[in-house]
């Protein structure tokens, strides 16, 4: 037998029908709408819920009790534990959706056209480069810093999240470059980020990438953006130098076209979160020793993956 109305004027096996149903026949409302088929019949035969899901009486207007219905279906819901915000991010993964955090961009200030062709430039470079016919190499800076990293992380309910930090913050400069086919990650720390930092960039990947005797040559290219520590006539002197490099130069505030921002987010989320570190050299060694075990962990799933697909 049905249930007896509770408090609320409904029946709680229909609310929990009712809040089940709001969530898969959201598109009826406008169907019934064009069909003039609002709180028919037929309408609630269509609906697979016997008309008590809501939907088809959103056109015509949806009635007080339908309101409670759905209402109490919530609360019921709640109480037997049922998370209808699980469910639907379930449903959103399978649709393609994900979660992510909005980032700052500067699309005012961008030349469209610009960002555009680089962007397709860049395209087949990457698709180039995993054929092993050139070597792509993104170059960029960031900053470490002795105040620690907050990231995301899972805690228990009531758990304190609060991380000690110091009273002032010491930087650490990164200049780096990352290989997109072997994803190696390779960095230049110094105290500061000027010109001559760069160029001791530069001298890092002279052994690793400038010709050798005996070897064939591949085009090796390096992507930067206008920052002015690239810009500047000693950078520029040092590229020009180095004939075997070719730089590829990024258009003005672009900074999503280049590659190597991901890796710097890893290195901080993964490698350097929730850390206070007491000194300048223990930052630095930490860093190290951090780069060291990200390139491990992506040439060894590079490998895997190069065993899957053969």
């Amino acid at each position: 037998m049905d249930q007896r109305p509770d408090r609320a004027g409904v029946r709680r096996d229909t609310g929990q029908r009712a809040a089940l149903a709001e969530l898969v026949c959201r598109g009826w409302g406008g169907w019934a709408s064009r069909r003039g088929a609002t709180g028919s019949r037929a309408g609630e035969e269509r609906c697979g819920f016997g008309g008590r899901c809501g939907c088809a009486g959103r056109a015509g207007g949806r009635s007080a009790e339908l309101d409670l219905a759905t209402a109490a279906g919530r609360d019921c819901a709640a109480e037997r534990g049922v998370d209808l915000q699980v469910a639907a991010e379930q449903d959103a993964k399978k649709n393609g959706y994900r979660w992510r955090r909005p980032r700052h961009c500067l699309r005012d200030r961008q030349d469209a056209d610009a960002v555009d062709r680089a962007g397709l430039r860049l395209k087949l470079m990457r698709q180039q480069a995993e054929a092993g016919d050139i070597v792509l190499l993104s170059a960029d800076e960031s900053e470490a810093l002795t105040h620690p990293y907050l990231a995301h992380a899972w805690a228990k309910r009531g758990a304190d999240l609060r991380v000690p930090a110091p009273g002032q913050s010491r930087k650490l400069a990164l200049i780096g470059a990352l290989d997109h086919a072997a994803g190696k990650l390779i960095v230049h720390r110094s105290r500061t980020k000027r010109s001559t930092d760069f160029i001791g960039l530069l001298e890092r990947l002279d052994p690793l990438y400038g010709p050798k005797p005996g070897d064939v040559a591949k085009p090796v290219i390096l992507v930067l953006d206008n920052g002015p520590i690239h810009t500047s006539k000693l950078s520029r002197a040092a590229l020009a130098k180095r004939p075997w490099l070719k730089a590829e130069w990024l258009p003005k505030y672009a900074p999503e076209l280049n590659d190597i921002e991901r890796s710097w987010r890893d290195l901080k989320r993964h490698f350097l979160a929730h850390q206070t570190f007491q000194s300048i050299e223990q930052l630095d060694a930490t860093v190290a020793t951090a780069v060291d075990r990200l390139n491990y962990e992506r040439q060894r799933h590079l490998c895997h993956d190069q065993r899957i697909a053969a």
